[in-house]
């Protein structure tokens, strides 16, 4: 049943511009797939969905791009450049603040590059957690930001 609500969800979205978590659910009902919006937010992780956006400057679910450190960090410049407001250290967490609605696409970025001592990435609407495992770890990649921003 997972397998083939994600696999419709793949779909959907390859096919579709999907803003929003109601527009997906109410595009798998349309194909008579009936799940609740937690289990649709579980899917969305699990898939490794992230926001872009469309050449309509509308902000659309995508499927990942494939696992090249190049391609990630292409795209993590892109969504650095359109949405990150502002990213500061404590201790061994960097916060990533975004416009809202796009820290899932900044963990995802750092999530498919291979981070040294990245112990986790958490997102929230327009805020970003990523767990080091020490302070250093955290500010050298600070420092790293700074240098490419």
């Amino acid at each position: 049943m997972k397998s083939g609500r994600q696999d419709a969800i793949i779909r959907i979205v390859s096919e579709r511009e999907i803003e929003t978590q109601n527009q997906l659910l109410e595009a798998l009902q349309e194909i008579g797939i009936r799940t609740t919006q937690a289990t649709l937010s579980r899917d969305i992780k699990n898939l490794h969905l992230t926001k872009a956006q469309n050449e309509n400057s509308r902000y659309v679910y995508t499927l990942p791009e494939k696992n090249d450190d190049s391609v990630s960090l292409v795209r993590l410049l892109k969504i650095f450049r359109e949405c990150v407001v502002s990213y500061d250290v404590a201790q061994n967490i960097l916060v990533i603040k975004t416009l809202p609605g796009l820290a899932s696409a900044a963990c995802s970025a750092f999530d498919n590059m291979n981070v040294e001592h990245l112990v986790g990435t958490l997102a929230g609407d327009d805020t970003a957690f990523m767990l080091f495992k020490d302070t250093e770890s955290a500010e050298n990649l600070r420092k790293k930001i700074d240098s490419i921003v």
